[in-house]
């Protein structure tokens, strides 16, 4: 094998091979680690930053960023729970209407869809970069989640809702079951459908895109409001697995799941990227957190840890892509 050609599989294959390394360095280091109990443990943590980061996923490919991912997740699991508890009445009428589990669960996710059309329709019509457009979403979601809890916990939701957290179906925790589901849907979305031949189009040459024919700004639009209905998905699973709707829920996951999006190869120009690779990334940034806590690191060292791992990722990725261009 060449020069050239070891390059191109450690560029292809550098998530697959570093995720390997840290489970056989952990699995040396702590006698916890290789268990089934601490696997599944990993795999329901993983959970919420991978609904998160699917979403990111097809935001970054499009050529975008989304910030407010964590702060949609808190709105979303705040208005279940709030519905749920207390239901919701019509401003001038008697009318009070009760919300069932199912009703709870669509709220959340027409909240986050909601929240994410409007980051849509600001960088699409407005034409605010992503970042500032987001970043604004980010203190409008925080503000509303405030308002609509009072500042105060939402809690006593009920086993019903709580199993969506908590529960198991087929011996498998139910959280990984909606992990695994999204999975699937996102990768044939991405990989066989015209939507996602579009969306890498959008992402790689987004005048290109639009000389040819493409309706640049629905795509966007339709990416950003998945990312946001995708957000609801993970404020569910957070909210049902505490029993409890917190005002400062999913405060800095934005982080986790930009992190999780570089390290598993996607590129931060867009156009780059796959479903699969973030799948790698969130099960890094997981098995990192993870073996640092049976480590006993503290966690400040591991807030530095993480931050030298995604900016490892980012120069690799810039190296590949300066490869490319040569």
């Amino acid at each position: 094998m060449t020069s050239p050609d070891y390059k191109a599989f450690f560029a292809r294959f550098r998530s697959l091979l570093a995720l390997g390394l840290m489970v056989l360095a952990l699995s040396l280091l702590s006698d916890r680690f290789l268990t089934p109990d601490n696997g599944w443990n990993i795999l329901r943590q993983i959970s919420v930053n991978l609904c998160l980061s699917i979403g990111m996923t097809l935001v970054i490919l499009g050529g975008g960023i989304d910030l407010s991912v964590g702060a949609i997740l808190g709105l979303a699991g705040a208005v279940a729970a709030g519905l749920l508890k207390h239901g919701l009445g019509i401003p001038g009428t008697t009318l009070w209407i009760e919300f069932t589990v199912f009703g709870a669960i669509l709220a959340a996710v027409f909240v986050g869809g909601a929240a994410g059309w409007c980051n849509g329709f600001a960088v699409t019509r407005f034409k605010l970069p992503p970042f500032v457009a987001t970043l604004g979403m980010l203190s409008i979601a925080r503000g509303l989640t405030m308002l609509w809890t009072g500042g105060f916990p939402i809690t006593g939701l009920g086993d019903d809702f709580g199993h969506i957290g908590t529960g198991a179906f087929l011996g498998m925790p139910l959280p990984v079951w909606i992990m695994l589901a999204l999975t699937a849907v996102f990768v044939v979305v991405t990989k066989r459908t015209r939507f996602g031949r579009h969306l890498y189009a959008v992402g790689g040459n987004e005048r290109a895109a639009r000389l040819t024919g493409l309706n640049v700004g629905r795509i966007k639009l339709a990416i950003y409001t998945l990312a946001g209905a995708l957000a609801g998905v993970a404020g569910l699973i957070v909210t049902a697995r505490l029993d409890s709707a917190q005002p400062n829920a999913g405060l800095g996951y934005e982080l986790d799941s930009i992190a999780a999006v570089v390290i598993g190869g996607t590129s931060l120009s867009g156009g780059r990227g796959s479903v699969a690779g973030t799948v790698l990334g969130c099960l890094i940034i997981g098995v990192l957190n993870n073996g640092l806590f049976l480590l006993n690191v503290s966690p400040f060292w591991q807030q530095v840890i993480k931050g030298g791992v995604i900016l490892l990722a980012v120069a690799l990725d810039k190296m590949n892509s300066k490869g490319r261009e040569t």
